[in-house]
């Protein structure tokens, strides 16, 4: 058994993307349901408390077995779920995120995407596709087409990322307070590229 502090539940493809690090080593996990890296439904999301069970929320830790590693060239810390519930063991509040941030030089470069052909052709090797870190100059917004992006500086670097953290409007409207964290996902291969995501704001 393996407690996972979780700091992403985004939206993927209508389900979720769950993501967390290790209590014990500090390393990423992606609890994912295939070898594919394939998507968690709703029910596999859930955990245990008792008073029910609920989706998992960023900052609690969870109790979860893991499967085998089933790493893909974009994001290696892909872990198999099984058929054991999870359940919470407590949570994490903001002031206790430091610890667990991550300190890229940048996002896997400086754009908004990553070359596939650069991954495959072994040009550009990805050690990890999540990252935690703490940002500044965060400006959440939707776009003319009404998607869901943040902008924001981390290292120098101006960012500007979809955003599929299913808290973005009550970030937006000032209904729930964030403190410059981000979860920052390399997401699948759409058009020949893996873009970068917000997958969380915390």
């Amino acid at each position: 058994m393996e407690t996972i502090v979780i700091f992403a539940n985004s939206v993927k493809h209508g389900q979720h993307c769950v993501a967390g690090k290790s209590l014990a080593t500090g390393q990423w996990i992606r609890p994912v349901a295939d070898a594919n890296g394939k998507e968690l439904d709703h029910e596999q999301a859930k955990y245990r408390n008792p008073y029910g069970r609920y989706l998992v929320k960023p900052l609690q830790k969870i109790q979860m077995e893991l499967g085998a590693n089933v790493p893909l060239s974009h994001q290696p810390e892909n872990y198999l779920i099984t058929n054991r519930e999870w359940s919470q063991q407590y949570k994490i509040e903001p002031h206790e995120v430091p610890p667990f941030l991550d300190s890229p030089e940048d996002l896997w470069g400086h754009g908004h995407a990553v070359d596939t052909n650069m991954i495959n052709l072994g040009f550009v090797t990805i050690q990890q596709s999540l990252y935690l870190i703490s940002a500044t100059d965060l400006n959440l917004y939707r776009n003319e087409e009404n998607k869901r992006r943040i902008a924001f500086s981390y290292n120098g670097t101006n960012y500007d990322l979809p955003v599929t953290d299913p808290n973005f409007d009550a970030l937006l409207s000032g209904e729930k307070e964030n403190h410059g964290f981000i979860c920052v996902s390399l997401g699948e291969e759409y058009n020949g590229r893996h873009y970068k995501i917000a997958a969380t704001i915390i």
